[in-house]
């Protein structure tokens, strides 16, 4: 299971700074009236769930599964040390904090009547302002911006896990079956997608069970991209732990995909080709869909927001948040949208009692595992510039440092588990 420590005490507490930091000065999170839906139930959309029900308001989340699987942790089971059960997440919690939950499919929204459709109810459910928090769909064949031959067919064969869930065990399957020496090809998109270092953390996981458990086998990285997160401190750990068993080939050198063959478990690039004996494909990416059941509120890939309240810039009383949205210098990440969660929730109950939010201070704190006892992280803190977007506070924020000792990397890789299982308690407990 997930391990606990002090680091837990220390993010709650952090989570509750950043909560009173939106607040006015001397203010507690005072009750508000009105009828709120949620359309997603992870990082983003649960938080506003749960704060917004603590103010009083009458809360509907919805969500097409009866649970939520997260991608952070994931990794672990591709690496041999973690359990599906261990990112699996009831609603209960919900329930238990006096969520009213609806698992269904949304087939329609009404955003001038102020409705939304669930397939299966006949009657639609009103309210006073809306939350989507999607997270991402995939560009598959048929949508600009697509690798070509990579469709919902194709990540049956070449698996993207980049929704946890069946994905990541059928990766993990995978990954079991083939033999010592086999070759695992990853190909990763260029920017925006979900969990900037997330696919770099997975090649160290994989490299971690493959070492453990088929010493002579590979990984090849098809990267869309020229540099990456924590990129510094991800290859010395390579260099460090998994000598010669990681190929990082960047855009510059024919890392961009062109197309894939799932019939013979090939990717092509601009320059050449590469044969997997498992290929794991982690797509370009989207808003999640539902966003389309509302004109014009993306732009693009993804919808522009207010960042003070995370409401739509072209659909009044729309908020968008997490994954699904622009938010300047913000990364996609799960820290990041359960800190706008907290936002939104803040600027939500003001806007039902008559008053003006007042503008956020936000952070992010991302941890890598390397191997179990490897963990790296970058944290950065953000506000709303000038120009009206989120941007860094200057100064603020870093990554690991470079050279540290081997108790520091497992000090925060503990910190990571505790940061995990505080987040999910928040929301899910």
């Amino acid at each position: 299971m997930i391990k606990t420590n002090s680091r837990r005490d220390v993010l709650k507490l952090a989570g509750a700074a950043t909560l009173a930091s939106l607040l006015p000065s001397g203010k507690s999170f005072a009750q508000a009236a009105g009828n709120v839906v949620v359309i997603g139930g992870g990082f983003g959309g649960g938080t506003v769930a749960k704060y917004l029900r603590k103010a009083g308001v009458n809360v509907t989340l919805i969500d097409a599964n009866a649970g939520f699987v997260t991608c952070p942790f994931s990794n672990t089971v591709l690496g041999g040390f973690g359990e599906m059960r261990q990112v699996s997440h009831t609603f209960d919690g919900m329930r238990r904090a006096g969520v009213n939950v609806v698992t269904g499919t949304v087939t329609a929204i009404d955003s001038a009547a102020k409705r939304v459709t669930v397939q299966g109810n006949a009657t639609p459910i009103a309210y006073d302002r809306l939350v989507l928090s999607p997270g991402i769909d995939f560009k598959f064949v048929g949508t600009a911006g697509a690798i070509a031959g990579y469709d919902e067919a194709a990540a049956e064969k070449m698996p993207h896990a980049w929704k946890a869930g069946p994905q990541t065990e059928l990766l993990r399957r995978q990954l079991i079956a083939m033999d010592d020496g086999g070759v695992v090809v990853m190909t990763i998109p260029n920017n925006p997608y979900r969990c900037p270092p997330g696919p770099y953390e997975r090649a160290s996981l994989i490299a971690h069970y493959l070492k453990t458990s088929k010493p002579r086998s590979k990984i090849v990285l098809l990267d869309g991209k020229d540099t990456f997160s924590k990129q510094g401190l991800f290859q010395a750990a390579w260099t460090a732990l998994y000598p010669g068993m990681i190929e990082w080939v960047s855009f510059s050198q024919g890392g961009n995909v062109a197309r894939v063959d799932p019939a013979t478990n090939t990717v092509f690039t601009d320059f050449g080709q590469h044969k997997g004996n498992v290929v794991n494909v982690i797509p370009p990416q989207r808003a999640g869909r539902v966003v389309d059941l509302i004109p014009n509120l993306a732009t693009g890939d993804y919808c522009q927001v207010n960042p003070t309240t995370f409401e739509s810039r072209s659909v009044p009383n729309v908020h968008v948040l997490g994954d699904a949205c622009v938010a300047g210098a913000m990364p996609k990440s799960g820290f990041s949208a359960n800190n706008q969660g907290k936002v939104t929730a803040v600027a939500v109950a003001a806007l039902l009692r008559g008053q003006a939010p007042v503008a956020p201070s936000m952070i992010n704190v991302c941890y890598s595992l390397v191997n179990p006892d490897y963990g790296i992280s970058v944290s950065s803190v953000h506000k709303i510039g000038d120009d009206g977007t989120i941007i860094s506070v200057p100064n603020s924020g870093g990554t690991s440092p470079a050279a540290a000792t081997a108790e520091f990397r497992k000090m925060e890789a503990d910190y990571a588990r505790g940061w995990y299982a505080s987040i999910s308690n928040e929301i899910w407990g």
